[in-house]
């Protein structure tokens, strides 16, 4: 049986499998590199990675698509903030991403582009839905998409259409060019953004005179060009849903008059922290380097993540990081009889953890057919266990353990989950007083915007053998 999700556009679940019969071609929008990616984030892109992973398993072949927002009202925003050039701010913190995504287990896209390679894309795009009046010039050189001409808008979102309005313009008479906007306040949006002085250098040519892109049609420029017209699966958190991918749909079908722009949509829900939204005056907004300092492992905290059903709102608490972190244990003391039976090792066994089609069969087809049906991981866990406790007999025969071991390094591996990882978490490590000492009056340096001495303490750090990596409110200090 093939693997199903449930498509938000349908609201049915569905098979996937490549509508061209040979490579299933997933999209999914990637962070605004404009800060430490917290815990909400990782939990959509570990989802998309099950999702990714359990796919590998059942034989697919796959490309992909993971994108790079590093151009919008937030990074140029922040990096004029902070007295920082976009690429090189946005390359920090892009940096950032990719290593805890590594630490996190998350397999990397085969393709990861950057909004701001490809600017020519996006005005080809944006030239096509001019063309086909699907779009307009303002007096300002901005370019907004007509709502209106999309007889289809809000069907992904079920938004009501006749509460639709067409403007270019809020009560206030001010451009309505916003990256972003509230479900109450839905308009035409702004395709190209002419260049104001509040953008310093960051603006491209276009026919329309000195601008930039507007958020929503980077997704649709580059998930084309990369996967094609009418390619398999689009994904997100569910707060993408509206407006962006609704967006994306109208502009994308518009331009190049393939409908559907994606077959399949897949949105996972919202991430509550300690039973509360997150947010910064709470505390409970938690990047990755944040719950590592308070002593957790990373396959903890991704145990915890995956754990709950990916259309269910998840509670994370840091009691569920030490259950997440005790059900890994368990595993851990529950294969080590089995694998001392047959004669492999627990570094060996790291190896026994990739795609094997034995997972269909034997004692662990039942977990693996609740995570093939919508992704039920929580289910999937207790088979899981259930099973090990089976294998743990000593009268059964070793090839036939043998046999499901490699199923359950499958399993293992559809769940990007690794074990035996306790010796390699490094010891928190006790930063020196002078290092702290130098931290600080660097963080000062940079509050001060004295960015020749902040970058002078920052190399002096790095020579001392510590890394400093900024947040917005904050800094944290990393052994290199």
């Amino acid at each position: 049986m093939p693997v199903k999700i449930h498509d938000t556009l349908s609201k049915t679940k569905q098979p996937l499998a490549p509508a061209d019969g040979q490579t299933f071609r997933f999209y999914c929008c990637g962070p605004t590199v404009y800060g430490p990616a917290h815990i909400g984030n990782f939990r959509t892109f570990l989802v998309q990675d099950v999702l990714r992973r359990t796919l590998e398993v059942d034989g697919l072949s796959l490309r992909h698509v993971r994108n790079i927002t590093d151009v919008d009202d937030k990074t140029i925003r922040q990096s004029q903030a902070e007295g920082r050039t976009l690429s090189e701010f946005t390359t920090h913190w892009t940096d950032k991403f990719h290593a805890d995504c590594s630490a996190l287990n998350l397999l990397p896209p085969h393709e990861e582009p950057r909004a701001t390679a490809h600017i020519a894309e996006q005005i080809a795009m944006i030239e096509q839905l001019v063309a086909g009046g699907h779009a307009y010039a303002a007096a300002d050189g901005s370019v907004y998409f007509k709502v209106c001409s999309c007889e289809h808008y809000g069907e992904l979102s079920g938004l009501d259409r006749s509460s639709l309005r067409t403007q270019h313009v809020n009560s206030a008479g001010d451009a309505n060019d916003a990256d972003e906007y509230d479900r109450e306040s839905v308009s035409d949006f702004a395709l190209w953004k002419a260049r104001k002085p509040e953008d310093g250098e960051n603006f491209w040519s276009s026919p329309w005179g000195e601008g930039r892109p507007g958020w929503h049609i980077e997704c649709s420029a580059m998930s084309v060009k990369y996967l094609g017209e009418g390619f398999d699966l689009h994904g997100g958190g569910i707060d993408l849903c509206f407006p962006h991918h609704e967006n994306e749909i109208a502009q994308s079908e518009c331009a190049t008059g393939t409908r559907p722009f994606a077959r399949l949509w897949f949105h996972s829900a919202h991430l509550m922290v300690e039973g509360s939204k997150m947010s910064k005056s709470l505390g409970n907004l938690y990047t990755l380097e944040d719950l590592l300092q308070k002593g957790f492992r990373p396959m903890d905290i991704r145990y915890a993540l995956i754990s709950g059903h990916y259309r269910q709102q998840l509670n994370f608490t840091l009691n569920g990081l030490k259950a997440g972190r005790s059900a890994l244990e368990k595993m851990e003391k529950t294969l080590r009889p089995i694998l001392g039976r047959l004669g492999v090792s627990e570094e060996d066994f790291r190896h026994w953890i990739k795609p094997s089609p034995l997972v269909t069969t034997g004692m662990f087809a039942r977990a693996w057919e609740k995570l093939s049906d919508d992704l039920n991981v929580p289910a999937a866990l207790g088979e899981i266990f259930s099973v090990l406790g089976d294998l743990a007999d000593p009268t059964l025969d070793s090839a036939a353990v043998a046999g499901q071991v490699e199923s359950f390094g499958a399993l293992l591996y559809a769940l990007g989950l690794d074990l035996f990882t306790a010796q390699d978490a490094p010891a928190a490590a006790d930063i020196p007083e002078s290092v702290a000492n130098l931290a600080e009056a660097r963080w000062e340096a940079k509050k001060a915007r004295d960015w020749a001495n902040a970058d002078g303490l920052r190399d002096e750090l790095l020579q001392l053998g510590w890394k400093i990596l900024d947040r917005k409110d904050g800094y944290d200090l990393e052994k290199v």
